[in-house]
């Protein structure tokens, strides 16, 4: 029988507490206080990351700027350039142990693709990689960005797949750090209006891929059934 993978639904969660929670998630699978890997899955308000990688040319409209217009700007940890989350776009962070996998950070990535493009099969879209690039496109169209970061083998951040989200606040950004790219959704790739039963429908695809490529069991998961010890999460906050 395979392995557990907790899988969090936590809905809308402000970046700053999830970037928190995952860390703090991860230093207990670390610590062997949890036991399983997880998958949190959860939207943000309009947020652009600023990985690694990010360089001056991919962030055309200054800081300041973009916060009076309401956006939430983070410096991150993870690989990679500047992306955004938003409402009605999927959020996931795995947070896996690679002990228990495989201890390649390049075979980690390749399998998170793999992941998003296994669900996105599943929603009766094409899927596919772009070579010298990282993520998951459509029909030439980017739909899912990747972006990870691992310490002492045990994973953070991960992907962002739109599903539903408005695509006008890319335009804020080159997105990757990929001039040119033109970015998609499911609902617009699947010509079908934003509805609950598209995001439910598209989460499962995804837990399913992940736990498919990962060789994992799903079980539903709230963060009342983890253990809090040295987390300092409350619950009932998310």
């Amino acid at each position: 029988m395979s392995a557990a993978l907790a899988v969090l639904r936590l809905g809308h969660v402000a970046y700053q507490d999830a970037h928190e929670l995952q860390r703090r998630l991860a230093d207990q699978r670390q610590q062997g206080i949890i036991d399983r890997d997880m998958l949190l899955l959860l939207e943000h308000e309009p947020t652009i990351t600023l990985g690694r990688g990010t360089r001056p040319e991919s962030l055309p409209i200054a800081v300041e700027e973009l916060k009076l217009r309401g956006l939430t700007v983070a410096e991150v940890d993870r690989g990679g350039d500047v992306t955004w989350h938003g409402p009605g776009q999927l959020v996931g962070y795995p947070i896996l142990d690679l002990t228990r996998h495989r201890q390649d950070l390049h075979w980690y990535l390749r399998q998170v693709e793999a992941a998003l493009i296994d669900a996105l099969v599943r929603l009766q879209l094409p899927a596919e990689r772009n070579p010298g690039k990282t993520g998951v496109w459509t029909r030439g169209r980017k739909i899912a960005s990747v972006g990870i970061h691992v310490r002492q083998w045990v994973t953070t951040h991960g992907f962002a797949l739109n599903v539903s989200n408005d695509l006008d606040d890319f335009g804020l950004i080159v997105p990757c750090g990929i001039p040119g790219v033109t970015m998609t959704t499911v609902e617009r790739e699947l010509g079908r209006g934003e509805s609950t039963e598209l995001w439910d429908t598209t989460l499962d695809a995804v837990v399913a891929g992940v736990a498919k490529v990962f060789s994992l069991t799903p079980e539903p998961t709230t963060l009342a059934e983890l253990p809090s010890e040295g987390t300092g999460v409350h619950p009932g906050a998310f």
